[in-house]
Formats: structure tokens, sequence, C-alpha cells
């Protein structure tokens, strides 16, 4: 029993110092640049997730009233809210997420997204997605 555990804590110390991470607090965190549809996309972390694919993680600020229009993307999203809450549009049904709350969004699935609050509301996205390809497709 004490060789496996110390075997297991060996693998796990292994793990932990073969991945670099590199934490950003919000307060370290570039200031969010709202385009002119009160939208600001910060990228936060890019790695390499396997020989095809990249894991992306990005904090998406949305201005009250503020949506991003119908997109998909090269693989699956992850939104995670931060703060406030947001209307996500997929497959015809609006599913309404407060802070706290998360949605797996398949790859290739269209969908939208709308700041329905007064303040700024924030979600995290996290992405596994085909390199070399643009991160968003706009839905025509």
């Amino acid at each position: 029993m004490k060789s496996t555990l110390r075997i297991t804590a060996a693998a796990l110390s292994l793990a932990f110092v073969a991945v670099p991470v590199m934490a950003q607090s919000a307060a370290t965190l570039p200031r969010a640049k709202f385009d002119a549809k009160g939208i600001a996309r910060t990228e936060t972390v890019r790695s390499e997730f396997d020989s095809k694919r990249e894991a992306i993680q990005v904090r998406v600020d949305f201005k009250p009233g503020a949506s991003f229009p119908k997109h998909s993307h090269p693989g699956a999203e992850i939104a995670y809210v931060l703060n406030g809450s947001i209307d996500y549009e997929m497959d015809g049904k609006i599913i309404r997420l407060k802070a706290g709350e998360s949605l797996y969004i398949p790859a290739g699935a269209v969908h939208s997204a709308k700041n329905t609050g007064a303040e700024v509301c924030s979600e995290l996205a996290t992405y596994v997605v085909e390199k070399n390809q643009p991160i968003v497709i706009l839905d025509k």
C-alpha cells in the first residue's frame, strides 16, 4: 500500500513538473478592449492539446445588451459564466445561464450569446479546436 502511494505521488509530482502552468489572476489580465458591438475577447491560454488540436481559453466580456452573432467553432467549446447572465441560442432554443453555470457546445454547433443584464457580464470560453483554423466562424 505504501509503495502504491509513493508511486502515485511521484507520478503526480512529475505530471505537475512536466506541464508548466502560467496562471494569471483577473487583476493581471490586460484591461478588456471592447469592440464597437460591446464585446471584448482576452485570450488567457493557448497550448498544444495533441498533434491535431490546440486548447484555447478566452475571457469574453459583454457590455449590457451586447450580443455575439451566430457562429460556430472547429472544435468543442465549454462556456462558463463568471458573472452576470447570458442567453445562448443553440438549436432553436434559448439557454439562460447565470454566474457559476456552464454550457457544452459541440464542434460545429451554430450558436449565439447575449448579455441579458444591466451590467458587464463575462464568460470563460474553453475550446479544444483544430490547429491552424479560425477559432470563430461567423454563420452566413
